[in-house]
Order: C-alpha cells, then sequence, then structure tokens
C-alpha cells in the first residue's frame, strides 16, 4: 500500500503543527510532498524547516500537482471557501481546517463541489479522532451513562492581542475560532441530531465579532446542552456529560484531550513529543486527523464517518443562527 501524499495550502502556524505531527507517523505511511503559499519565499523557507520536496508560491501550481493525493487547507477562516473551491474543482480530495467556512451556505457549497467532482472532503475537527473521544463514543453507544441529560463545554482562550481572533475581515470572534469545539462535542454526544431551539447571548468587541458566548440547546427527549466560550478569558476549557447513571468528564483541553474522569475514574491518553516547538497546544495529536483521512482514502469513502459533511453543515447553521442571535453580520452572509 502507498503512503498518503499529502499537500499543504498555506504555510502558517497551524500548518507548522500539522507537518510537525505528521514526523511521529510511520513515513512510509505519510508524506508530505508539496507546501504551497501566496509568498514563494515562504513556501521555501517552510519546506526547507519541514523538508518537504516541494514549494510553490501559488496555490494553483498545488491544485496541478496529480502526485497529491489530498490537500490541506490551513488559510484563513475567511478563506476556505474560495481556495476549497480551488482544489475540489481541480478534482482535489481535501482536508479543511476549522470553522469548514464563514456560513452554511458557503459550506454547502463545499460540499456540493465535493459530490460533483467525487472527491474526499472533510471538515478538520481534528477533537474527533484522539483516542479520549472515541473511547466517550464507546460509552455512550454502549448507554453506559443511562441517559444523557445535560452536556456542558467550556472554552476560554485570552487572545484579544491576536489580529485574526478580533478583526471581522479575517474572520474573528470566539464562535468560529473555539466556540466550534464545544458545539461539535454536543453533536458528538448528541449524534449529530439538530437542536429543537437555540439561545444565545453574547457580548461584542467594538470590532463587530463575538468576544464571549453562552448558549443552551434544548434536544429532543429533555436534554440539554450548555456552551461557554470566550477570547478574552481563560475557561476551565473542560466538557461534562452527565447521565442518569454516570457522567464523563473530558479534562482541559477538551478540543485535544488526554485524559478523561469516567465515574471518577481517570484514564490517560499520552501524545507523542514533538520534534520541534509547537504553535498550540497538543499539537502532535493531529496525527489522529491524518490518520482517520489515510484509512478513508485507502477505502474509497468520500466522507468521514468521525466528521461526516451533514455534522459540518448542522454546525454551520448553527452557527449562523448564533450569529443572528447575538448580531454578528460579515461581509460574506450578503454574498
Amino acid at each position: 500500500i502507498m503512503a498518503t501524499r499529502w499537500g499543504l495550502c498555506g504555510a502558517g502556524k497551524i500548518s507548522h503543527d500539522f507537518s510537525v505531527a505528521m514526523k511521529t507517523l510511520p513515513h512510509e505511511n505519510h508524506q508530505i510532498a508539496a507546501i504551497a503559499s501566496r509568498s514563494l519565499v515562504r513556501a521555501k523557507e517552510f519546506a526547507k524547516k519541514h523538508r518537504i520536496p516541494t514549494a510553490y508560491g501559488r496555490y494553483e501550481e498545488l491544485a496541478k500537482n496529480p502526485d497529491i493525493d489530498i490537500v490541506y487547507l490551513g488559510v484563513l477562516h475567511t478563506e476556505h471557501w474560495k481556495v476549497g473551491l480551488l482544489f475540489l474543482e481541480a478534482g482535489k480530495n481535501v482536508l479543511c481546517e476549522k470553522p469548514f467556512a464563514m456560513n452554511s451556505k458557503q459550506v454547502k457549497d463545499l460540499v456540493a463541489a465535493a459530490k460533483k467532482n467525487n472527491v474526499f472532503l472533510m471538515e478538520a475537527i481534528w477533537s474527533r479522532c484522539f483516542p479520549a473521544h472515541a473511547e466517550v463514543r464507546r460509552l455512550l453507544a454502549e448507554r453506559a451513562l443511562g441517559e444523557v441529560k445535560l452536556v456542558k463545554a467550556y472554552f476560554g482562550s485570552p487572545q484579544l492581542h491576536i489580529p485574526r481572533s478580533v478583526q471581522k475581515e479575517l474572520g474573528g470572534g470566539a464562535l468560529l475560532d473555539i466556540g466550534v469545539y464545544c458545539l461539535q462535542f454536543v453533536l458528538m454526544v448528541f449524534d449529530g441530531e439538530r437542536p429543537q431551539s437555540i439561545q444565545a447571548t453574547g457580548v461584542l468587541l467594538d470590532s463587530g465579532v463575538d468576544e464571549s458566548v453562552t448558549v443552551v440547546m434544548k434536544f429532543s427527549r429533555n436534554r440539554m446542552a450548555l456552551c461557554a466560550f470566550s477570547i478574552a478569558v481563560r475557561l476551565p476549557n473542560d466538557a461534562v456529560i452527565s447521565g442518569t447513571e454516570g457522567s464523563i468528564k473530558v479534562l482541559g483541553p477538551m478540543h485535544c484531550p488526554t485524559t478523561l474522569l469516567v465515574n471518577d475514574q481517570e484514564t490517560e491518553y499520552i501524545l507523542p513529543e514533538p520534534c520541534l516547538p509547537l504553535n498550540f497546544t497538543n499539537s502532535t495529536g493531529l496525527r489522529y486527523e491524518a490518520e482517520e483521512v489515510r484509512q478513508c482514502l485507502l477505502k474509497g469513502l468520500k466522507e468521514s464517518p468521525q466528521m461526516p459533511l451533514a455534522d459540518s453543515i448542522l454546525l454551520t447553521e448553527i452557527m449562523d443562527e448564533i450569529r443572528k442571535q447575538i448580531g454578528v453580520v460579515f461581509s460574506q452572509d450578503s454574498q
């Protein structure tokens, strides 16, 4: 069986971490064959640092490379739609960083393009591929907690000093950047079910993006979810699933977890050590998502059962509704 040959689009912080995570996987299974950036200088520097054979100064060149099995999209949120369509229309499989796009209309465009071109597409919600989350799903499938009544998820990270977090034209705000992790966790627990009601309250920055948000969702059979996220403060960053016969606590960082408490019994899932310094917490865990993609491609799947496209669409529809309620409007909404 051949190695999965990756093309990276974007030479930013997340692509760096993704490349470092890849080095924890067997070279005969995963190879980064090319990196594309809008700046050839940046692409070449990145390629040298990570020993990637080919560097491009234009995304189009990567899209035309016949030797790439899948493109990892690590560009700004606001670029996902346009650049995603470029690769999908070129017949490339795509793993697109979260949030999938700026709104559900854009997400549906990407999904339609993937179906039309018969290629694999997945939103890079890496959380779903972590061993800790696989265990959570296993316990839920076994009904180990009885009837789940309440899911709580918190994510707060002080990042008001980061331009892409606070500027509207860069797709800023807590919801799209980190709130997405809380919401996807709720959808994972409730098996992709659409909430019956969503109530959101938020406070906005002067730039018009959300600084802090709380969301309460009601699901069928009297089940509820509570999420709070913020780019102003650090929160506990954990998630708790409470059922009639027990509880699971995913210790922080819940979006890339290494520790589970099941009825107060602790289990640890150790991550491999990085060979270079990382930009984000536990980033070597990106390896699980890469391996999930490889397994899907080997099976000829066009989407991942861990993060199905229907979940991504629902996730963005929920985010659209939250933005409507708290008053966050992006220029992409009127396109």
